[in-house]
């Protein structure tokens, strides 16, 4: 009873945690229908930016994560109208190839500024890396980790349906059309979004910093994994996204007890069934995944 309990805990934070890293990757999907392919690379350099946050002025990931936060947005803005404006009719093909093309960028741009060192940082004191409920060990940095999924992904479905620019985004992510002919502008709807999205991938990199290393090529782990989640929770659904995290986390920490060889794997095996079986994924709406903005 007690292992199960410490496997509940385990894979309920591990969930929160992948969750949070899928949210701005769904956001941006469900909004402008671009699958963004450098969206790991964008965590990588939030990890980063929390590093050399705390190695520079002390001031640790946690407290700094809105510091981090309106940084990554400006770089949302920059990321869309320098890149994604241009591409945002074109063909899928187009938009994974500039994706792609920047991920490849901003990893090798990391590799020659910093790199293949493994970078951490220490912001628990001794004594405090983990803490005891109900008997289960719940590691300190990830349940904080979790608090702040919990936190961001309220703060987002708030946003969505509280504030005019979040009303227009939900609306533009349902029927572009309808929403022009409502007097929305798409374009400033897509700016804001990316700048949302991508700002949401900074924080949860630099939350995330504290529990992993951060190189140049780690952000290849955490998109597939965002992938997972999406596909599995629902393409552009943001609940959905909060279920296919949790799943995804207690998948994969049930497998890597009774077989921790086959953990990583989980991920590959998920993806492919999940594409082939139920592309829209549990909450997601059918044939989502094949809209296009016109």
């Amino acid at each position: 009873m007690q292992a199960i309990l410490q496997l509940l805990v385990s894979g309920v934070l591990l969930g929160g945690v992948y969750a949070l890293g899928a949210l701005g990757l769904n956001l941006i999907f469900g909004v402008a229908k671009v699958v963004n392919f450098a969206h790991g690379e964008f965590l990588m350099l939030g990890m980063f930016a929390a590093y050399w946050l705390m190695t520079l002025t002390g001031i640790n990931p946690y407290l700094g994560a809105p510091i981090i936060g309106a940084a990554f947005f400006l770089v949302g803005l920059a990321f869309y109208a320098g890149l994604m404006r241009f591409t945002i009719y074109k063909p899928e093909l187009t938009q994974v190839f500039a994706t792609l093309g920047l991920s490849i960028l901003l990893q090798n741009a990391a590799l020659v500024a910093w790199s293949a060192d493994y970078r951490t940082i220490q912001i628990m004191p001794a004594g405090w890396e983990s803490i005891q409920v109900l008997g289960a060990y719940v590691p300190t940095n990830r349940l904080v980790a979790f608090l702040y999924a919990v936190a961001i992904l309220l703060a987002v479905l708030v946003f969505l349906r509280s504030t005019f620019i979040g009303r227009a985004i939900e609306a533009v992510s349902q029927d572009l059309v309808a929403a022009r002919l409502m007097g929305i502008d798409p374009d400033r709807v897509f700016l804001m979004t990316f700048g949302l999205g991508i700002a949401i991938t900074g924080v949860a990199g630099g939350v995330l910093m504290p529990s992993f290393y951060a190189f140049p090529s780690v952000g290849s782990f955490f998109v597939l994994v965002a992938f997972v989640v999406v596909v599995l929770g629902g393409l552009g659904s943001i609940a959905g996204t909060i279920l296919g995290g949790l799943l995804l986390g207690l998948v994969e920490t049930g497998i890597g007890y009774v077989a921790p060889d086959l953990k990583e794997a989980t991920h590959f095996v998920l993806l492919i069934l999940l594409l082939a079986v139920r592309p829209h994924g549990l909450l997601g709406v059918k044939g989502a995944e094949k809209e296009t903005l016109k």
